[in-house]
C-alpha cells in the first residue's frame, strides 16, 4: 500500500489573509510535500525490509542509520508535514482554548512564555528544520527543535502536538529571510491551537 499525500484541511486560499498565501500552499503541499512521499514510496518499492510497515516503524527503523539517511528523511519530512497541515488553521486567530492554557500556564509560566520559548527554538534552528509543542513522556508540555527532516517521533521527547517548518520553502514568499515574522505570524494567526489540544489526551 503506497503512501499518499493527504488532502490540505482547508483551501489553498483559506491562510492567505492570515499570512500564507495560496502560492505557498501550492508550492509547499502540491510540491515538496508530494515529492518527499513520492521518493520515499520509491524507496519502499526497492526495498523488502520498509514492505509493509507503517510510516511510524519506517521513521523508527531508519533513524541513526546513515546507509538509510534518504529513506529516513522522506519519512521524517512525510510525517512532519502531515501533522503540519492541520496544526494551521484560517480560522484559529490565535485563540488558545481552557484546557491547553492551563496546560501552558502551569508548565511554561504562562502563554507568552511558551511562544517566547517557541520562536526562540524555531528562530535557532540553523538552517532547515522544525520547531515544536510537545507533550513530554513525563506529562510536561515542552518545547523542542529538529534538525531537517527529524521528529520528535524520532527523538522519542513526547507527541508533537504542534510543528512549524522553518524550512524557507515555508516562508520564503510571504516574509522573505525574515523567519523571526513567520514564526510570530504563526503563533499568533495561524497555528491551530484546538488541534494542539485535541492531541493532549
Amino acid at each position: 500500500m503506497a503512501f499518499e499525500l493527504p488532502p490540505l484541511p482547508y483551501a489553498k486560499n483559506a491562510l492567505a489573509s492570515n499570512g500564507m498565501c495560496e502560492e505557498t500552499l501550492e508550492l509547499h503541499h502540491g510540491k515538496h510535500h508530494q515529492a518527499y512521499v513520492t521518493a520515499l514510496n520509491g524507496f519502499v518499492e526497492k526495498d523488502p525490509n520498509l514492505q509493509g510497515k507503517s510510516l511510524e516503524e519506517i521513521i523508527k527503523l531508519s533513524n541513526n542509520k546513515p546507509d538509510m539517511a534518504p529513506v529516513f528523511n522522506n519519512a521524517g519530512q512525510h510525517w512532519n508535514h502531515t501533522l503540519f497541515w492541520p496544526a494551521m488553521s484560517p480560522n484559529s486567530g490565535g485563540k488558545i482554548p481552557g484546557r491547553l492554557e492551563s496546560k501552558l500556564n502551569e508548565d511554561f509560566g504562562g502563554v507568552d512564555k511558551f511562544k517566547e520559548a517557541f520562536k526562540t527554538a524555531a528562530v535557532g534552528q540553523f538552517g532547515s528544520g522544525w520547531a515544536w509543542l510537545v507533550l513530554g513522556t513525563d506529562g510536561k508540555l515542552k518545547v523542542t527543535k529538529t534538525p531537517n527532516g527529524s521528529n520528535p517521533l524520532a527523538t522519542g521527547e513526547g507527541t508533537a502536538l504542534l510543528g512549524i517548518d522553518v524550512w524557507e520553502h515555508s516562508y520564503y514568499l510571504d516574509f522573505r529571510n525574515r523567519r523571526p515574522d513567520y514564526v510570530q505570524n504563526w503563533l499568533d494567526k495561524l497555528a491551530n491551537y484546538e488541534f494542539a489540544e485535541s492531541k493532549l489526551g
